[in-house]
């Protein structure tokens, strides 16, 4: 069993493991290539899904890792560190940042657990607090219900996160930070190249404001076209494209390691604060590189399952009204946000009742969840059961109370 597991580590170490993940990656672009060539259907799902990645997500992802990193880079302050001595104040601190539009805060909290700076009770208050991008539909078309259910997320979520340490205590599914001393261990995707932060730059600074005026349904038509292309949907498809081409060119040993010790905590380097900035930047990048992968083949995965499959969600909600908020809540285990989008678009179309809405709220974990099914599957699986319970709760009380 030893010999066995001594030659997986000795693959996975090698430049031969590189070059498998390096091929499966090419791989997959090449698919992608094949079937926009095989299929007009296909090249057009394709297309958008790219570019409603890019400008839905993408965009708010990295702005997101901008604030933080760059504050913490400013001020010189460790998010981790300050959350290890707080530890009271870190399930209202991840559910705060969980119920803000996006899933940026989320996608910081999950990132923090991750590396060890946070409990398990702030993975559920963050996940139970979110409700990714249909926040910004909610904020600009129904601002008074999207603020009673910000409000109800956010203490749903502290009460949630609370009641995991009540029941399971602080320890319950720790990052064992612990079992990686002595070991080589994956901090970041920071990156180096000049050329690559040049090109991942270019559609990032337009994107963003495109992709805010879309989250506020705002007029896009100020955009409009340039030669007689669609522009914002061949500036999502460029970010995307390059964010794809960006994580074929890097390999494995591209990612900052570090080398923990078994006596000594990992010892941060002290930058100079522009040294800190620029070191920011490439975190930046990285993670929202990262992010954004799975993001793409979320979008990828659910509309060519739509289309291919011929499936709706609309047909799903022809059950009776009391199964409607169940089906919704089930709804948001789906990884990704455009399915919550269209069901915070059916609610303010009419064709479901707020109990259902705000049960998708509570259950709904956005993009948040990718990193976490990409690192550690059962910790992902767990936390979106656990925000299942107080969604059931909240969204039949609403039910029976108010309908």
């Amino acid at each position: 069993m030893n010999i066995l597991k001594s030659s997986t580590n000795l693959f996975f170490s090698t430049p031969l493991a590189n070059l498998t993940f390096l091929n499966l990656k090419v791989i997959v672009v090449l698919m992608l290539i094949g079937l926009a060539l095989v299929s007009d259907n296909a090249a057009t799902i394709i297309g958008q899904s790219f570019a409603d990645a890019y400008l839905q997500v993408t965009v708010f992802v990295a702005a997101t890792f901008f604030i933080f990193y760059f504050l913490e880079a400013w001020f010189n302050f460790d998010v981790k560190k300050y959350l290890q001595h707080h530890k009271n104040w870190q399930v209202p601190i991840a559910a705060s940042l969980g119920a803000l539009p996006g899933c940026g805060g989320a996608i910081m909290v999950m990132t923090q657990y991750l590396r060890g700076g946070l409990g398990f009770s702030s993975v559920v208050a963050v996940l139970t607090a979110t409700m990714g991008d249909a926040a910004f539909l909610l904020l600009a078309r129904a601002p008074a219900e999207g603020a009673i259910i910000f409000a109800a997320g956010w203490l749903v979520g502290i009460i949630s996160g609370y009641m995991v340490d009540a029941i399971h205590g602080s320890t319950f599914f720790a990052t064992d930070v612990k079992a990686n001393r002595g070991k080589s261990i994956h901090i970041d995707r920071q990156i180096d190249s000049k050329i690559l932060k040049i090109l991942w730059a270019i559609p990032l600074i337009p994107g963003f404001f495109v992709g805010f005026a879309l989250a506020f349904q705002s007029d896009t038509k100020i955009f409009g076209q340039i030669l007689g292309i669609d522009t914002l949907l061949w500036l999502g498809i460029l970010g995307s494209g390059v964010t794809l081409s960006i994580w074929v060119i890097l390999s494995l040993k591209r990612s900052h390691t570090v080398l923990l010790d078994d006596k000594k905590h990992l010892t941060r380097i002290s930058f100079e604060r522009n040294a800190r900035i620029r070191h920011s930047f490439e975190r930046v990048m990285g993670d929202t590189i990262f992010v954004s992968i799975w993001v793409i083949m979320a979008y990828l995965l659910y509309e060519l399952g739509v289309h291919f499959l011929n499936i709706e969600l609309d047909y799903l909600f022809n059950a009776g009204a009391i199964f409607i908020p169940l089906i919704a809540i089930l709804v948001g285990f789906i990884p990704g946000c455009g399915p919550q989008v269209v069901i915070a678009t059916m609610y303010l179309g009419g064709s479901i009742p707020f109990s259902a809405e705000i049960g998708n709220a509570i259950s709904n974990d956005g993009d948040a969840l990718f990193p976490a099914i990409a690192l550690n599957p059962k910790v992902a699986i767990v936390a979106t059961l656990y925000s299942a319970v107080p969604a059931l709760i909240v969204a039949y009380s609403v039910y029976w109370l108010f309908e």
